[in-house]
């Protein structure tokens, strides 16, 4: 078995698909990846240039239930990002960038053990790419980033050790917590001190 390293970003249901609106414009330009029409929940349409389970038919969410997506997202290039990408460094876009691919994402639009808050999680598709996500410093920045624009609360990294890194709390960056930790002995006690973003 790989490593399946995964971020899981946590945020206000009603803030989905901003979340997916500033992933889609992560995207790599120029892919001939058909656009991809997604249904959430309320009946609110996007249009995403990815594929859900590997296809481009439209996909309706609007009952709730998980999402999932195949997504490729441009990421500033880093020791740890260039050694992934070491035969790709080619590909490097004017802003420093390459693009990282397949990530894969599942949305849960109300989970059991946080029904107030959807999450977004995305799975590193291989053990090098989970590496990756665990060394970098620019894939750590991305996904805290999309955190910040989502109007999140959390955004954490699971390396599968039973421990969780604290990336992204309450509108603060946060670095060297974890979960359990110090601070929090259970993710229960963190989630507990989620808070609602001002809009």
């Amino acid at each position: 078995m790989g490593l399946d390293y995964s971020y899981e970003i946590f945020m206000p249901p009603r803030n989905v698909a901003r979340a997916l609106t500033r992933l889609a414009e992560l995207a790599p330009q120029g892919r001939d990846t058909p656009p991809l029409p997604v249904t959430l929940p309320g009946g609110e349409q996007l249009i995403v240039p990815f594929t859900s389970k590997y296809k481009s038919e439209p996909v309706d969410c609007s009952a709730g239930g998980t999402l999932k997506l195949d997504t490729s997202i441009m990421i500033e290039v880093d020791d740890a990002v260039r050694e992934f990408h070491l035969r790709d460094v080619d590909r490097v876009d004017e802003l420093g960038r390459v693009s990282v691919g397949y990530i894969y994402l599942t949305v849960w639009f109300s989970p059991a053990w946080h029904p107030n808050f959807a999450s977004l999680q995305f799975t590193a598709a291989t053990s090098g790419m989970s590496r990756m996500f665990e060394r970098s410093a620019s894939v750590r920045k991305v996904f805290t980033d999309l955190t910040v624009a989502a109007g999140g609360v959390c955004c954490l990294l699971d390396t599968e050790t039973g421990t969780f890194d604290i990336c992204w709390l309450n509108g603060e960056t946060v670095s060297g917590e974890t979960v359990p930790g110090d601070r929090f002995s259970r993710l229960h006690d963190l989630v507990a001190t989620w808070r609602e973003p001002m809009e």
